[in-house]
């Protein structure tokens, strides 16, 4: 059973007490994300003249729309990394096959050599 954390943080100048199961360093790097997308907003004069409410939906967009480009970042990143996996198959594929040919002519060469050695 996951242990509850108990959490006061300060979001906003008020302080709230948040409960979860992360961690109290955790909770509190949430909370200092929050404020500093406050403290971005309020330093524009068109939000401070917003009602609470658009204020409050504005800062739920914005941090949506962080979200949604984290996302879009982590399924680019994780196509990369398919690509790469790909490519290093690949490779591999292809040293494996060269591997395989030059062992081939190693032995055809030692072959020649040995049919070469017998004959002297």
């Amino acid at each position: 059973m996951t242990s509850r954390n108990d959490c006061e943080v300060v979001i906003g100048g008020k302080v709230i007490t948040l409960s979860g199961s992360e961690s109290e360093e955790y909770m509190q790097k949430v909370a200092g994300y929050l404020n500093g997308k406050l403290q971005e907003f309020n330093s524009t004069d068109a939000f401070r003249r917003q009602p609470l409410e658009m204020q409050s939906i504005l800062v739920q967009l914005n941090i949506a729309d962080d979200y949604f480009k984290a996302m879009d970042q982590i399924k680019a990143l994780q196509d990369e990394i398919e690509m790469k996996d790909k490519e290093l198959y690949d490779l591999k594929h292809e040293l494996i096959t060269s591997q395989i040919k030059l062992e081939s002519k190693d032995k055809m060469i030692k072959s020649y050599q040995d049919d070469f050695s017998k004959k002297k």
